[in-house]
């Protein structure tokens, strides 16, 4: 008698199973990276924004009465990137990043509209940003600094 060698039906649809199940939390995990990744171009857009707040008020010992220009920077429409819509500042120092998904911006729909907000606060001369409580983008898409 002849002894039969490979693998049965049972076996290969198993392992079907299994690679699907493995392909779909790869899939979600890389999503949620995207989309951390696109909110990062806010974080760094904005930091060029805390640089000028920082020096306005080292120089003058408050935050400007305005808003971008008042701070010596473009408008905030003019600061922009691929996901990013715009970022601004407001005459409390708070620097806000808007994402949008409409043309000719590409923000994953899940961060449409939403905002990343970096506030800050003053000890002794200097100033910490903190962006845990205002913005609109989820927690788990934050930088880790801006999750709660």
């Amino acid at each position: 008698m002849k002894k039969m060698q490979g693998f049965t039906l049972i076996e290969l649809m198993i392992v079907v199973a299994i690679i699907a199940i493995l392909a779909a939390i790869a899939i979600s995990q890389y999503q949620d990276y995207v989309i951390r990744s696109q909110v990062s171009e806010g974080s760094s857009l904005a930091d060029g924004i805390k640089t000028a707040v920082a020096e306005f008020q080292n120089n003058y010992g408050r935050f400007a009465n305005g808003s971008n220009k008042s701070y010596g920077l473009a408008d905030a429409a003019s600061i922009q990137g691929s996901y990013v819509a715009s970022v601004g500042v407001n005459g409390k120092g708070q620097i806000t990043a808007h994402f949008s998904s409409t043309s000719p911006k590409k923000a994953n729909t899940k961060i449409d509209n939403t905002t990343l907000v970096f506030s800050p606060v003053t000890h002794a001369g200097s100033i910490e940003w903190n962006c845990k409580n205002q913005s609109s983008v989820l927690s788990k898409y934050r930088p880790t600094i801006c999750r709660n």
